[in-house]
């Protein structure tokens, strides 16, 4: 059994799967059975259903859970355009709480319904407090049963809200089956495309920590609202300004 030179200090530095051990033409028994082990649990985690009274305890606001045109796992994964839109029970409650609010924050299960169970509440009780400094006002959270990014640009149009922040679990790697991705957007509707959105990846605490997340998001969403923009044609310059966020 053989590990090229030099590998074992750079395999220390990173999740990803590199300098891998082999006995002959084949990956030992070690590095083979960790490979099946990763792939086992992304697969989990794209199959797994949210825990949605958990998440709702854990979310430091009021909440409203609605869900996609995906009646459930299997009509998900195979008809992508299902999650992208609203069910129309759903469109009634939200438009129910109309109120042209600044921003809507959508947290939906994706392909991954750990990464927002995990994730998103502690990223939330970072974010909020710095949002309300901001003086930004919030519509309600909205959980989206069977959500694809796009769905957010729905539940803002029908809150009246001028932007939204989408916090979706993002599909699993083999070393990352519960990373956490943020999708910010302004005034979307219909014809919004993921051009004019600005993403925010592999937010978890092996990945972007929360609270340089929640900074990149606020220092967005400040950008965004003050150049009534977003996507492709505003930059996240968020590293040439101090964080402050939690009080770092």
């Amino acid at each position: 059994m053989s590990t090229p030179v030099g590998w074992p200090s750079l395999r220390a530095q990173t999740a990803a799967r590199i300098g891998l051990e082999r006995s002959g033409a084949s990956l030992a028994t070690s590095a083979l059975l960790d490979f099946r082990l990763a792939h086992a649990r992304a697969r989990d985690a794209v199959n797994a259903s949210l825990d949605e009274a958990a998440l709702i305890a854990a979310l430091p606001a009021p909440v409203l859970v609605v869900s996609s045109q995906a009646a459930d796992r299997r009509s998900y994964l195979m008809r992508p355009d299902f999650g992208r839109a609203l069910h129309a029970d759903a469109v009634q409650t939200l438009a129910s709480s109309y109120a042209e609010q600044d921003l809507v924050i959508v947290l939906g299960d994706g392909l991954s319904a750990q990464a927002v169970q995990r994730h998103a509440p502690p990223l939330l009780a970072l974010l909020l407090p710095a949002l309300a400094a901001s003086g930004v006002t919030l519509a309600p959270l909205v959980v989206v049963r069977g959500a694809r990014v796009k769905v957010g640009d729905a539940v803002a149009q029908c809150l009246g809200a001028q932007a939204v922040l989408m916090l979706i679990g993002e599909r699993p790697g083999l070393s990352a089956p519960d990373s956490l991705g943020a999708y910010i957007t302004w005034a979307p509707n219909t014809a919004t495309t993921d051009a004019d959105r600005n993403c925010i990846s592999n937010i978890r605490p092996e990945g972007l920590a929360y609270q340089e997340a929640g900074f990149r998001i606020n220092f967005i969403l400040t950008q965004m609202r003050r150049l009534r923009r977003s996507g492709v044609t505003l930059k996240d310059q968020s590293d040439q300004a101090p964080n402050l966020l939690g009080g770092a």
